[in-house]
């Protein structure tokens, strides 16, 4: 928490280097991109369109969310953004008429919420904006996406989206989540095995190792019936 701590305030990075195969790839294969910044105050803002998106969760960065009003406020301090870094952030989303978490927040006394009639017939699920400083520059540009919603099943969607959820979904059961529902360590490790794909590095391959080592760990694993053939 410290070294995140002292990386945010000083915009740099952190790192937990354990074993030589850790440091190679802080200090050899990433440390292009940890040196040389493309982008600094790099703030994401997300719209779910409501005739779309009936609740939605985003899983994890719980330290890194800003008010709605910082987004266009050149002044707040984001993060960093170095050449080949990429950010993935995971949301759990029910669909409009589906059935969500439920809520005890009393309706608006003086307002309401008007959802425009075109928002139940448009296909677009969510709107994403990105605001950030090129080096050296001190006013924002802005990037806007929107996103349609496309069903697929879980085969069909990449490598790096089914590793993603992987990774995900251990977070949740280390951290012992309310939204656990039906997660497991084997479905972790059969979801990570099967979107390996090339693995140049060895690093998902590693990630597996680990998630089995936290499975043989955990209370009350005493069944030999857990044990899964690779």
């Amino acid at each position: 928490a410290k070294m995140e701590q002292l990386a945010d305030k000083g915009n740099g990075n952190y790192a937990y280097i354990d074993n030589v195969r850790e440091a190679r790839k802080v200090l050899v294969n990433e440390m292009g991109g940890t040196l040389h910044t493309i982008a600094k105050d790099v703030k994401i803002q997300i719209e779910f369109n409501p005739g779309q998106v009936q609740a939605y969760r985003l899983i994890g960065y719980e330290n890194r969310i800003l008010a709605k009003e910082d987004f266009n406020d050149d002044r707040k301090d984001a993060g960093e953004l170095g050449a080949g870094h990429t950010v993935t952030a995971l949301y759990e989303v029910v669909p409009h008429g589906g059935e969500g978490p439920s809520t005890s927040v009393d309706s608006l006394k003086y307002q309401t919420t008007e959802i425009r009639s075109g928002a139940y017939t448009s296909a677009e699920m969510m709107t994403v904006k990105m605001r950030f400083k090129r080096p050296g520059v001190e006013r924002s540009e802005a990037i806007e996406l929107l996103v349609s919603d496309i069903q697929l099943d879980l085969k069909s969607t990449t490598e790096n989206f089914r590793f993603a959820s992987a990774v995900a979904e251990f977070g949740l059961l280390l951290r012992k989540s309310d939204y656990l529902a039906n997660a497991t360590y084997g479905q972790v490790i059969d979801l990570a095995r099967g979107a390996l794909g090339k693995d140049e590095f060895g690093y998902r391959a590693e990630f597996v190792r680990m998630v089995e080592t936290a499975e043989l760990l955990r209370p009350g694993f005493t069944s030999s019936n857990d044990f899964r053939s690779p």
